[in-house]
Order: C-alpha cells, then structure tokens, then sequence
C-alpha cells in the first residue's frame, strides 16, 4: 500500500519560513519524482517544485528563490524549505510521487500565512 504523508504545516508571519516533509511509503522511492504542489481556496491545485530521482529540481516562477526542494533517499523522504512566506502562499500543500504511469498523491498539509 502506497502512502505519503506531509508533516511540517501550519500557522506562520509573513517574512518566516516553514520545512514540509513527506515521507513515502510503498514505493521505490529512488525512481520516482517527487513534487510538491498547493491548492489555496477557491483556485486550483498548481505546482509548487518537483525533484527527480537524480536531483534535478524545477520550481514554479512564484516561489523561485524563496523555496528550496530536496530529497533523501536514504529516509524516501521529500523536503520542502520555505523561506519569505507571503500571505499569498497560504494553500494545502500536497506531496507527489510519480514514475511512468503510476502517480500518487498524499493528504496534504496546511500552510498559513498570517500576522
């Protein structure tokens, strides 16, 4: 059974930072892409950052030198580092797995930007 599960969410001030996490279950976590990807309220879920296996990262232009991705095999464990955090990035944040045609997805954690 395939599981990911997000940790690492909640409330912070503008300007602070936050560490998502997702650690994956199930899978042969190597292969795979990881991504993260948000879902504010009323919109749609957009991508937020994917890694894949050999470490390369793509980023969307929104969060582009504030959010850094990562990965550690060793722990099937994604990151992401969230520095800068604007009001404008509160959403669910949902981790990724993808490899050819298989794609799963976690629960998702929250994220909130407020004063």
């Amino acid at each position: 059974q395939v599981q990911l599960v997000e940790s690492g969410g909640g409330l912070v001030q503008p300007g602070g930072s936050l560490r998502l996490s997702c650690v994956a279950s199930g899978i042969n976590f190597r292969l795979y892409t990881m991504g993260w990807y948000r879902q504010a309220p009323g919109k749609q879920r957009e991508l937020v950052a994917t890694i894949t296996p050999d470490k390369n990262t793509n980023y969307a232009d929104s969060v582009k030198g504030r959010f850094t991705v990562s990965r550690d095999n060793a722990k099937n464990t994604v990151y992401v580092q969230m520095n800068s955090l604007k009001s404008e990035d509160t959403a669910v944040y949902y981790c990724s797995a993808a490899f050819l045609s298989a794609e799963y997805w976690g629960k998702g954690t929250l994220v909130t930007v407020s004063s």
